[in-house]
């Protein structure tokens, strides 16, 4: 079989350095060094569309430590790239890093003891302490820019661990091509596309209703959301109609009762429809609100008349929005009560109840107003106690509160059904695997109640690239945004003075004010293909890449990494981002839960990797269809490692038998002269073509599966039924015809396995050929005239059956055979004839006799020659 010609030079004849005892142990670090020198996996600039395969690879964030779910996951990709480069694909393969958001943030918090407080100067040389602090709030406080100094000095230092640790894998990445996410490049993509969008009229900015994470001070997406179900109550109060009739609600949020805008049942409710367009009056706090319909009012839950607060939960949001109600907000961004008291309390009792819940956190505030409740004896029996469902930052420990602030967003069709649509069909551009995925996109799309909320209160992030005027009173203009020019990018306004300004007019009337927010992580995660593909800076690259072939991915973030990216790139270059999704599942622990670093069920990757073998974890990994989550199974790593070590003393058994790589066929059959070669070449083809056509189909378990079926026939039937034509026992034409097909089949076996072996089988590869099985072709089937695929299993399973009659005379099975008969049907009578001269060397038999019958293949009638029972 032909080598690829990329990055191999390959003679006629090559020398065999067969080791006395083959080992995994020291492979990868050898091999990892051999081929970053070689350059092995390196990606070719001079080249064609046609000729490349492009990765979208998932940048892992840097914050800490890897997992196994990250092996698992990495693998899969890997396993694929390695097929399309030996494919003859010029494999445009990077790798990145996610260091910019929160967990970036948190890590450096905790690992070097300091938090951030933008209102303190820069201190130059500040070194955090020896010995941080374990209480939060003796942390160092340091300066915007110092806390952004230490988060690109850890993340630098992260990433070469993790580095290691996936060249420790053997992922085949171009260790050129690799990029930050906080990087000079990263950040001027990020906010040059930004930019456009605001162009475009793809961003704008809005004061609006905004779920907000009070720990961490900042707004959350709706793709961030997470429902959590906790212990909760309702408690049933009365408002009050003109005539003093009790209007009962039930609501588990009465801290919010000050921030009531209206009452809202069922338009079909009968109860209520003589009460729409009225007022009632709210109690203790003295406030008229109006009672109005709406569908999704439930009858049935509660008392059937709901309490609209701004903003209890986003159902409020779509009942303030829809029925146009007042906006009446009292909890602030830090989670408590405002301090002054609202003008719409205008009572004297009203505004002394609001006195006593001012400032308190809602969970106090909850109490008191519990309490002013019952003091005026309004509360209807005791609270029901419940366990509800409650949003909460996926990486936040308290409920989100919902807030009235100023944020940016991106137009995603949560607002917009046409651009909804169209995001729905770039979808169908993409082809999943496994196709179901698609629904999960669809429906995440079709559920969307709003658009993308990318502005981020905090420190460690790409900054908006945005400044405001100051009019004369110090007042930002919001309408009239200044924007920098392309070359001035990356830019932060919090440091840099806007175009056309000095730094001393910063936050002074007629000067200008910088956004303080950076843009969502995702914002920027959402550019990996654009980030990585040299759009806005290298067409020439991003024509020869993009759209890329194929993205990998969870299925848990297809929701956020998967939609976002497609939002961005059919806004910037009006397309599906890439032709392939390849959706990877989950990790799941012993009791079948997902593993995550935040639930303390992780296992380190190093661990594994030290006790088993990279080969031994990439077996694992790629034993599991995409999108299957799969069991955390050390079992199936010494599967995987018991292979890696058979392949290498196999190899090491057919090469010392004489096979070289002059003996590897290709079109020219003629030495193959006998029945059983050719019939193992024949099935060796069939599995070729089933490995091939399940690769094609991003089936990379059934390819496995498939090639390891066969490896252990050919070690445990064919290479035993062999050896004496293999030692010349019939003859230099038997033995030549032998060791051709040992050689080839070693050979196929060799590229077949390198995808998922890739030490082991370049180990091998060394031993006896020149270059790289990497870089090796991927092997074509032969086609083997005369070849009967299902012969070698026949004359496997008598010789199995001559083994057990040894085994269970208790005799070695090296004791001789004087004679034994073998019944079968016709068909299988005739493959036994072809390979009868082979069965009888292996089983060290004199005579076995044929015998043509109806039923299954049976062995009997053994007769032994007189020799000592084997030891037990």
């Amino acid at each position: 079989m032909a080598e690829n010609t990329q990055g191999t030079d390959t003679p006629s004849t090559a020398p065999t350095n067969v080791p006395d005892k083959p080992a995994l142990e020291g492979l990868e670090a050898a091999l990892t060094q051999r081929w970053l020198s070689e350059g092995t996996y390196t990606f070719n600039p001079n080249t064609t569309r046609e000729d490349v395969y492009s990765i979208d690879t998932p940048p892992p964030t840097a914050s800490g430590s890897l997992h196994v779910g990250h092996m698992f996951s990495y693998t899969q990709t890997d396993v694929l790239a390695r097929y399309q480069r030996m494919t003859g694909k010029n494999v445009f393969y990077p790798m990145g890093w996610d260091d910019n958001g929160l967990p970036t943030e948190r890590r450096v918090q905790n690992y070097y003891g300091v938090r951030c407080d933008p209102t303190i100067p820069y201190n130059q040389g500040y070194r955090p302490p020896a010995e941080p602090a374990k209480n939060q709030r003796d942390f160092d406080v340091v300066s915007r820019r110092n806390f952004i100094e230490l988060c690109e000095e850890l993340a630098v230092e992260d990433e070469k661990i993790f580095e290691n640790l996936f060249q420790t894998l053997g992922l085949s990445v171009d260790w050129n091509l690799t990029y930050r996410t906080i990087d000079d490049t990263s950040r001027a993509i990020s906010q040059r596309a930004f930019l456009a969008n605001l162009t475009n009229g793809d961003a704008y900015m809005a004061e609006a209703p905004t779920l907000w994470d009070v720990t961490f001070r900042t707004a959350v997406a709706q793709a961030e959301l997470e429902d959590r179900e906790v212990a909760g109550a309702y408690y049933r109060y009365p408002f009050f109609t003109e005539d003093g009739e009790k209007i009962f609600i039930e609501t588990t949020r009465p801290e919010l009762l000050a921030a009531c805008a209206a009452l809202v049942a069922n338009p079909d409710d009968e109860r209520y429809q003589p009460l729409f367009g009225k007022k009632v009056t709210s109690p203790v706090f003295g406030v008229e609100v109006e009672v109005r319909p709406h569908p999704l009012a439930k009858p049935d839950k509660g008392s059937g008349i709901a309490m609209v607060c701004t903003f209890g939960d986003l159902t409020d949001v779509t009942w303030w929005r829809e029925l146009q109600l007042p906006t009446r907000a009292i909890v602030g961004r830090d989670g408590r009560i405002i301090g002054d008291t609202p003008d719409w309390i205008t009572t004297a009792s009203g505004q002394e109840a609001y006195a006593k819940i001012a400032g308190k956190t809602v969970f106090s505030a909850k109490e008191a107003v519990v309490e002013l409740l019952a003091a005026e004896d309004l509360l209807d029996g005791e609270p029901k106690k419940i366990m509800h469902p409650v949003n909460f930052f996926e990486k936040g420990d308290k409920p989100l509160e919902v807030v009235s602030s100023r944020q940016w967003y991106l137009r995603n069709g949560g607002r917009d059904a046409d651009r909804r649509e169209r995001l729905i069909s770039r979808g169908q551009d993409i082809d999943f695997h496994p196709a179901f995925m698609r629904s999960r996109y669809e429906n995440w799309i079709s559920g969307l109640n709003g658009d993308w909320l990318v502005s981020r209160q905090r420190f460690f992030g790409v900054p908006i690239p945005v400044w405001y005027p100051l009019d004369a009173d110090g007042n930002p203009n919001y309408d009239a945004p200044i924007l920098p020019a392309d070359q001035q990018l990356p830019v932060d306004p919090a440091a840099d003075a806007a175009p056309g300004y000095e730094e001393a007019q910063r936050n002074i009337p007629g000067g200008f004010i910088g956004d303080a927010d950076v843009l969502d992580t995702w914002a920027t995660s959402s550019l990996t293909p654009q980030i990585v593909g040299g759009w806005s800076r290298d067409e020439d690259l991003l024509a020869k890449v993009y759209p890329f072939d194929l993205r990998p991915q969870g299925h848990d973030i297809i929701r956020t990494w998967l939609f976002s990216s497609a939002v961005r790139a059919d806004a910037l270059l009006d397309s599906a981002p890439w032709k392939h999704a390849a959706i990877s599942g989950w990790i799941l622990d012993p009791d079948r839960k997902k593993m995550s670093k935040s639930k303390g069920n992780v296992v380190v990757p190093t661990d594994v990797l030290n006790e088993y073998g990279s080969d031994a974890v990439r077996y694992w990994a790629a034993s599991a269809k995409l999108g299957a989550d799969t069991a955390y199974e050390i079992a199936q790593m010494k599967i995987g490692r018991r292979l890696a070590i058979k392949l290498l003393n196999a190899s090491k058994f057919v090469l010392n038998l004489g096979a070289t790589e002059n003996s590897v066929l290709s079109s020219d059959l003629a030495p193959l002269t006998n029945s059983l070669d050719r019939a193992v070449l024949a099935q060796l083809a069939e599995v070729v073509e089933q490995s091939t056509k399940a690769f094609a189909n991003y089936d990379y378990a059934r390819a496995l599966q498939i090639t390891e079926s066969f490896f252990w026939q050919f070690t445990d039937d064919y290479v035993e039924l062999i050896k004496d034509r293999a030692y010349g026992a019939a003859g230099e034409a038997e033995q030549a015809s032998v060791l051709a097909a040992l050689a080839t089949t070693l050979d196929t076996l060799l590229r077949l396995f390198a995808p998922f072996l890739p030490f082991a089988t370049e180990e091998v590869w060394s031993w006896w050929r020149t270059g790289s099985v990497h870089r090796a072709e991927w092997p074509t089937a032969l086609d083997v005239p005369g070849g009967d695929t299902a012969m070698l299993a026949t004359v496997g399973l008598a010789l199995s059956g001559v083994r057990k009659a040894k085994s269970e005379a208790k005799v070695k099975q090296r004791t001789e055979v004087i004679s034994g008969t073998i019944a079968a049907s016709a068909a299988l009578t005739a493959q036994l004839e072809a390979g009868l001269s082979d069965l009888k060397a292996a089983a060290n038999a004199r005579d076995i006799a044929l015998v043509v019958g109806d039923g299954e293949l049976t062995v009997s009638d053994v007769v032994l020659a007189t020799e000592e029972p084997a030891k037990a």
